[in-house]
């Protein structure tokens, strides 16, 4: 989940001024409607102009609401305590035309505390409440006592009517909009949850990276000694065909090392300028097996490049390259696993989207389809880090890298938005 929905989730004055905005509508045409049933079925005589201006007003203050709450900037505490304090006053404005305290819809008063308790900070909900029994005992000395219906005797029964109205409105209210709140209470928990972990992996891979720089340093100088040595052990034992091949492996091996430690730090000097490669998709993906082919020479990869997603200009970021590379070696470790070499490279365009799709025939993920945690690995050889490292470069980039299983093998799915990795000119 992103910063934006997690802000859009957060509980607080926020979520408590849109779920005001949504009751207060739901009060407007529930009060209108009492008022009506009240004057022309129930035949009562309750003040109809000052009822009708009391609801007309809290009309005007909705549609205000309603604007406020899109807007841009930041919704304050006080804002949300002063629209309570409006919907209060004009809900014991409608009490004190309709018989005060003695009206059994009085209990209304009570809910926009319930909801405070649940969003607001102490202060907060104390001045709420302050306010609910400041004009409740305002109600009690002061108001229009509520007309006896035309049938003599029925008033208590009327009282009854009333109070089982307000109890299923209070409880319908009570139990949706705090449903409400508590399922932003739960996303949020969810989501400072995500980042907790997020933090601890990114530690982890940090402390990784700070050990990786140091041992590719002290690496530098055995290297730069093995280099010099194995040609003229291989001079020395020219006769030796068998031997003279080992060590011509191992000078390969060594020059590939010494290629990983200069690419480290090419890496790490592009890092800290900011200044991402732009190339085309194609080369971009054709640079990559590339370097592939000389890690994993064993491997059989098919590509399958979308023609037009291939002339995408991007702004490649440097972890990019790495993240792409780490997924095609744990594929071809994967279909090691069932005596097969074969992997498969998808790189197409979706909508605003790219997709590089990373396929095996490898025995799959676990039943959970979750990537493992930093430092734990399927493999026996493995380190654990290849696929922390790639969900990594994607979250840094606003994608998304999910695994599926497939009937023979699996997928690793890497989703990146163009808004972000693409260049402005798109296509080459």
């Amino acid at each position: 989940m992103s910063n934006r929905r997690l802000l859009q989730h957060r509980i607080g004055p926020t979520t408590l001024m849109r779920t005001l905005a949504w009751l207060r509508i739901c009060a407007i045409g529930g009060q209108s409607a009492a008022v009506l049933v009240c004057a022309f079925w129930m035949d009562l005589g309750i003040p109809m102009l000052p009822l009708l201006v009391g609801v007309g007003s809290l009309g005007v203050f909705a549609v205000f609401a309603a604007w406020r709450v899109n807007q841009p900037w930041p919704v304050r505490e006080w804002e949300t305590i002063v629209h309570v304090a409006v919907d209060t006053l004009v809900l014991g404005y409608l009490l004190y035309f309709t018989g005060g305290a003695s009206n059994p819809f009085i209990t209304l008063l009570l809910v926009p505390i319930a909801l405070s308790a649940a969003a607001l900070s102490v202060p907060a909900v104390l001045a709420v409440a302050a306010l609910a029994g400041i004009a409740y005992v305002v109600l009690l000395r002061w108001y229009v006592p509520l007309p006896m219906p035309v049938h003599a005797g029925s008033g208590f029964s009327l009282h009854v009517v009333g109070m089982g109205v307000n109890f299923v409105i209070t409880a319908l209210l009570l139990g949706f909009f705090i449903n409400r709140l508590a399922r932003s209470v739960r996303l949020q928990q969810l989501e400072v949850q995500r980042v907790r972990e997020r933090a601890l992996r990114d530690e982890g891979i940090l402390a990784i990276a700070t050990q990786a720089a140091g041992a590719a340093h002290e690496l530098n100088t055995p290297l730069s000694t093995m280099r010099t040595l194995l040609p003229e052990l291989r001079r020395e034992h020219a006769e030796d065909a068998v031997l003279g091949e080992d060590l011509q492996l191992l000078e390969d091996q060594v020059e590939r090392c010494r290629t990983i430690l200069r690419e480290m730090v090419a890496f790490g000097k592009a890092q800290l300028s900011q200044e991402p490669e732009k190339v085309t998709l194609a080369a971009f993906i054709h640079g990559c097996l590339e370097r592939f082919q000389l890690l994993r020479p064993e491997a059989e990869l098919d590509l399958q490049l979308d023609e037009d997603a291939a002339r995408i200009v991007l702004r490649t970021p440097p972890g990019l390259r790495h993240a792409l590379l780490n997924l095609l070696n744990n594929a071809v470790d994967a279909s090691a696993m069932n005596q097969s070499h074969a992997v498969m490279l998808v790189a197409r365009r979706h909508g605003e989207w790219l997709e590089l799709i990373v396929g095996d025939h490898g025995p799959g993920f676990a039943a959970t389809g979750e990537l493992s945690p930093l430092g734990q690995s399927q493999k026996q050889t493995g380190l654990g880090i290849g696929l922390a490292l790639a969900e990594a470069t994607a979250e840094r980039l606003d994608g998304q890298l999910t695994a599926t299983n497939t009937l023979d093998g699996a997928q690793m799915h890497l989703r990146l938005p163009l808004a972000v990795v693409g260049s402005n000119n798109e296509s080459a």
